[in-house]
């Protein structure tokens, strides 16, 4: 991991995240809507070596480019894999509610930072990591990209 990397984990007091990555949440707030808070925000941090792992939740989650290298979100849907960089020219991008996505860097970049808002809010119950073997049945054609966002 590089110099600037552990500076941003450091000054931004990122904690390891269950899907790889760092990150620390900023905001959740106090109105409640069936027990759940309205809406979340975090900072994400995405490292070189570091990929956010295939996964999905209950939510839409609203995507904003801070700070980096450019990072490519990547979703598994019934027609293929979407892509989406984040970066100069693309500052946000919208996952859909029961989406199964991931995120990993764009070659060459070293760290990117994030924030990641979803609503309803997040709550980590909510959190279901991608499995494999379920993922290749269900999406047999994005084989490489499974592989590459549920590390071995």
């Amino acid at each position: 991991m590089s110099a600037a990397a552990k500076q941003l984990i450091r000054a931004l007091r990122l904690r390891p995240h269950p899907e790889g990555g760092f990150f620390r949440e900023t905001y959740r707030a106090a109105r409640s809507r069936d027990g759940r808070s309205a809406s979340t925000a975090i900072l994400f941090l995405l490292p070189r070596g570091c990929v956010s792992r295939l996964h999905r939740i209950k939510s839409d989650e609203l995507w904003h480019f801070y700070s980096g290298g450019p990072l490519v979100v990547v979703e598994l849907t019934k027609s293929g894999v979407r892509r989406t960089r984040l970066g100069a020219g693309r500052f946000q991008h919208v996952v859909g509610a029961g989406t199964w996505f991931g995120a990993e860097l764009a070659r060459g970049a070293d760290c990117a930072l994030v924030g990641c808002t979803v609503a309803p809010g997040f709550e980590f119950r909510d959190l279901e990591m991608g499995r494999r073997d379920d993922l290749l049945r269900m999406f047999p054609r994005s084989r490489r990209v499974i592989g590459r966002l549920i590390p071995a």
